[in-house]
């Protein structure tokens, strides 16, 4: 049996109206409600970057850390998130307690940083050192002398927590 080119396109329409329709509005409400979930969770823990040249003190603490900006201190060099700003063999060498290249780089992060309400702004003023457990602590009194200059006034010191046994 031939048919027309009409027939075949009536063949072809209804062969494909029988195929069931998918409703897309709430399959996009429910992919919208689990994003949301999993945004929303994601923030509840707070990390703090760990290089492998670093090895933390330990400690029993139950402080878990908050969102600052992270100086790292590792045997050869001094990171600002991420960004070598001085190399502690300099930072040994010099006689003023002062780093400025550290100073200048957390004013800079500090200047950047634009706090909206003003019982925010203490939070501003937040640093973490995350100091290798065998540096000098002249190196450390140079870093926390260099973090003042820079305005971050609350200092806190990364630590893995103790295993108790």
């Amino acid at each position: 049996m031939m048919l027309t080119p009409r027939q075949k396109r009536a063949e072809r329409r209804n062969r494909n109206q029988n195929m069931v329709d998918m409703n897309l509005v709430s399959l996009i409400d429910v992919f919208t409600i689990l994003i949301f979930f999993l945004l929303s969770n994601s923030g509840g823990v707070e990390t703090l970057p760990s290089p492998r040249a670093v090895l933390l003190p330990e400690s029993v603490t139950e402080t878990s850390p908050r969102e600052t900006v992270v100086v790292i201190v590792s045997a050869t060099e001094i990171l600002v998130d991420g960004r070598k700003v001085a190399s502690v063999a300099q930072v040994l060498a010099m006689k003023d307690d002062l780093i400025e290249p550290l100073r200048a780089e957390l004013a800079l992060l500090q200047s950047s940083r634009q706090v909206i309400r003003k019982e925010n702004e203490a939070l501003s003023k937040r640093l973490t050192i995350m100091g290798d457990k065998n540096i000098p602590y002249r190196l450390l009194r140079k870093i926390m002398v260099s973090s003042a200059r820079a305005n971050f006034s609350d200092v806190s010191f990364a630590v893995r927590q103790k295993v108790e046994s």
